[in-house]
């Protein structure tokens, strides 16, 4: 404890006494060399090419009125086979398979619709990558009582200005 005690009266006696003197000085400039950084720059460019592209043309219109005709004939004959009550189901089973039935004739007809081929454009973006070299600054170099200064600045420098504190 009382090492501690004997040491802080200690430092607040010698630096009660501290004082301390600042000035500006300067050095002369010995190198300046201009700081480049790489940059890597990104241009896009477009990369396209022509691709043959299946195309079905069965038409839907051709089944559609295969559909049409194959439920108005399935109705007549579901009409003209059933009696009395009957009559009504006989029609409309009738319509409903005459419907299937020309739909699938008017396909088949087509042989399932014939395939064809479109040409269609199709592009990819990519990009071309360059480094560059550019200029950031100068970098100026100076000896000030044995230590090396830099100092970074948009121009050459002569002489580097330095805040210099000295304390006692």
């Amino acid at each position: 404890m009382k090492k501690i005690l004997i040491s802080a009266i200690s430092f607040s006696m010698v630096s009660l006494f501290a004082e301390s003197i600042s000035f500006v000085d300067s050095v002369p400039v010995i190198k300046s060399e201009p700081v480049y950084r790489t940059v890597t720059k990104r241009t896009p460019y477009q990369e396209c090419w022509d691709e043959q592209v299946p195309v079905s043309s069965s038409s839907s219109s051709d089944s559609t009125v295969g559909a049409l005709i194959g439920g108005v004939a399935g109705g007549i004959l579901g009409h003209q086979v059933g009696g009395g009550s009957g009559k009504t189901a006989a029609t409309v089973g009738g319509t409903i398979i005459g419907t299937l039935v020309g739909k699938n004739l008017a396909e088949r007809g087509n042989g399932g619709g014939t395939t064809t081929y479109q040409t269609q454009r199709k592009c990819v973006t990519k990009y071309n990558e360059t480094q560059e070299e550019k200029f950031v600054g100068y970098k100026n170099i100076g000896n000030y009582k044995g230590k090396t200064i830099i100092k970074y600045s948009n121009r050459p420098l002569r002489r580097i200005r330095l805040s210099v504190v000295v304390n006692y």
